[in-house]
């Protein structure tokens, strides 16, 4: 860096420029008096096409993929380049205006659930798939849902802002981040040369939730990333994320709620994608 930032004794709030910098703001709550849409199915869930929105359209899906037809849902984009997670009726259900928000209609009480992790042991408690029931491979597969959740503010947050989004490139935190996401990496290459899966032999919530993350990266995220970090390296995350782009619910999972396929209200949708060269991108990648 060129200057070096003295901090004042109090912060204020100053404009930082960047990509987001428009709708950030270091106040919580509604900004826009505006309700959600709300669709037929049990589940209405409303979501973005990023890493964290794409872990709960996969676990949906894959449901669907078993055979649950009570795990139907309608999938809701909320663009939060526009600033939709503020709209009042999305803070209802997330007080935190982060995406993915979920609205289990399913009983005689609608409740709400919000935040990735706990999306997807609702479901998967909900419909016994996807998580052990009892220990060990129960808690395996908490504690590797667990490090997900904390690793994934390091990679997106971390590098994926100072690698991306930030206005200008400074060396320091990229150097820094770019360290610590090398590092999860290893963790779960390690972790992968031992077991098929994260926790296990078999799929579970821990995979569908880390997936999206290390397999976007891993495909080259952030503008080639994976150049940048040499993860070519980690041959055991590799196997590990080709295996599971090859995955029907997988694929579909990821054209949820992106350009390609803004909003999903049935298997139906998928035959009728708006953008033709992302649902090429997408099966190409899985080698279908």
């Amino acid at each position: 860096m060129s200057d070096v930032y003295t901090p004042p004794e109090v912060w204020q709030p100053t404009e930082s420029g960047g990509q987001f910098s428009g709708i950030n703001r270091p106040t919580a709550g509604a900004r826009v008096q505006k309700d959600l849409p709300v669709g037929e199915h049990p589940f209405q869930l409303y979501s973005l096409g990023t890493p964290n929105g794409v872990k709960v359209t996969i676990m949906f899906e894959e449901l669907l993929e078993r055979g649950y037809a009570e795990a139907e849902y309608d999938a809701w984009k909320i663009d939060i380049s526009k600033g939709e997670q503020f709209w009042s009726g999305f803070v209802d259900i997330n007080p935190n205006s982060k995406i993915p928000a979920l609205v289990d209609r399913s009983g005689d009480t609608p409740f709400r659930v919000f935040e990735g992790g706990a999306i997807l042991q609702h479901l998967a408690e909900k419909f016994d798939y996807l998580l052990p029931k009892t220990n060990p491979a129960r808690a395996e597969t908490l504690s590797w849902l667990s490090w997900q959740i904390g690793t994934a503010p390091f990679i997106g947050g971390g590098f994926g802002h100072f690698y991306e989004y930030a206005p200008e490139k400074y060396e320091y935190p990229i150097n820094r981040y770019a360290m610590e996401t090398k590092r999860i990496f290893d963790v779960a290459n390690n972790q992968l040369a031992k077991t098929n899966f994260l926790a296990g032999d078999e799929l579970t919530i821990a995979d569908i939730a880390a997936y999206p993350w290390l397999g976007n990266l891993y495909h080259g995220a952030y503008s080639g990333s994976d150049r940048f970090l040499s993860l070519h390296e980690y041959e055991n995350v590799g196997r590990w994320v080709k295996e599971i782009d090859a995955r029907p619910a997988a694929i579909r999972g990821r054209l949820v709620n992106t350009k390609a396929m803004p909003e999903r209200h049935s298997a139906a949708d998928f035959g009728n994608v708006e953008d033709k060269s992302l649902f090429d991108r997408v099966r190409k990648r899985a080698d279908v």
